[in-house]
């Protein structure tokens, strides 16, 4: 499974790499910045599975238009992974938090339609402990992210589908996520 997350991650930044480098069409304005702020809401998958079902969360992006089709993106904020209950029993897993920090780029192939990959790391803030359990002792991991998308940009407005996979330390999962943004130039 973890072999073929990151074999399909790849694959799918070099078909927007790939795709991103042959539009002819001025969609990115080149040498420009952007600043966007995001909601995100996200089902977990993987090893998160066990302990959440949903995430949601915040981010900002700085966006620089490379070319007139490919932008490259900095992002960061924060993820929030809600715990949930164990069925039949009384134990509730407490939320797993994490700051997402990620490079990446934004290969347009069509008006307004972009292929996204990114690459990062992940500090866990929090982790699915059962509550109650001394946090103290928890151990806080940092993941490698690797996120490939796609999404629809406008003037304003950036909606984006991505899957993002989390791994280091033995522990791997993921999110399917949804993000929308308002964005502006600076």
């Amino acid at each position: 499974m973890k072999t073929t997350t990151k074999l399909v991650s790849t694959a799918i930044a070099a078909v927007a790499l790939f795709i991103g480098t042959n539009v002819n069409a001025q969609i990115v304005a080149p040498n420009t910045l952007r600043f966007g702020f995001g909601v995100e809401g996200g089902v977990a998958t993987g090893n998160a599975s066990n302990f959440s079902n949903l995430e949601l969360g915040g981010t900002a992006r700085l966006q620089y238009g490379a070319s007139s089709n490919l932008a490259i993106t900095l992002t960061s904020g924060y993820y929030n992974f809600f715990g949930k209950s164990e069925p039949n029993t009384t134990i509730k897993y407490q939320s797993l938090g994490m700051v997402p920090i990620k490079a990446g780029i934004k290969a347009f192939f069509a008006p307004s339609w972009y292929f996204g990959a990114e690459a990062g790391a992940g500090i866990e803030t929090k982790t699915f402990l059962p509550q109650g359990v001394n946090q103290a002792f928890a151990e806080k991991d940092t993941k490698l992210i690797l996120s490939p998308g796609i999404g629809y940009a406008s003037k304003h407005w950036d909606v984006g589908a991505r899957y993002e996979n989390y791994s280091g330390q033995s522990n791997n999962y993921g999110l399917v996520g949804l993000r929308v943004a308002y964005g502006f130039g600076i």
